[in-house]
């Protein structure tokens, strides 16, 4: 059984396009970005959200403040993984207290990653809202969880993987749909 790319989703192009208009609709619900903050989840989700605060700059002409969260020792499956996750960096140097937080992912699947980040933010604070962005949103929901901001929206079957690509990480730029 080869894992092997089955479609192209997105593209550098693409992606940089779904990123500037998730920037505006966080700007245009939030009337502005007073009171934001942007906190990316371990791994691709930190590198979307320096783009995002990047975005919100050119737009705005402001700096918000941008964080990365890891969630390993919130998740749920921890006793049942073949292999045990290697914990990451948490760095929220700043106060979410009353703050507007919109958290970043790349991929939004079953909602799990999620709750166990909203668990792990409570450990900092307690923001006046809490937002959720991915880039791609590919159902499977397995928790009462959505996205405020999507990128793209992906109907994938469960046996599927998405595969989000950064040059951050070394790779091209693309998303892709990996399967048998």
């Amino acid at each position: 059984m080869s894992i092997r790319e089955k479609a192209l989703i997105l593209d550098k192009t693409g992606i940089e396009r779904a990123l500037t208009r998730v920037a505006h609709e966080i700007l245009e619900k939030n009337k502005g970005a007073g009171d934001l903050v942007l906190v990316g989840i371990q791994r691709g989700g930190v590198h979307l959200s320096k783009r995002l605060a990047e975005k919100i700059r050119q737009i705005e002409k402001v700096d918000i403040p941008v964080g990365s969260l890891d969630i390993t020792m919130y998740r749920d499956d921890l006793a049942t993984r073949k292999s045990q996750p290697v914990p990451q960096t948490t760095d929220i140097s700043f106060d979410i207290q009353d703050k507007i937080m919109v958290l970043v992912d790349d991929v939004l699947f079953t909602g799990r990653t999620i709750r166990a980040a909203l668990n792990s933010i409570m450990d900092y604070g307690r923001p006046k809202r809490i937002q959720l962005a991915v880039l791609v949103d590919r159902g499977h929901r397995e928790l009462p969880i959505r996205a405020d901001y999507v990128g793209k929206n992906l109907p994938t079957a469960s046996r599927e993987k998405v595969e989000v690509m950064l040059v951050e990480d070394g790779g091209e730029e693309k998303v892709v749909i990996l399967g048998e």
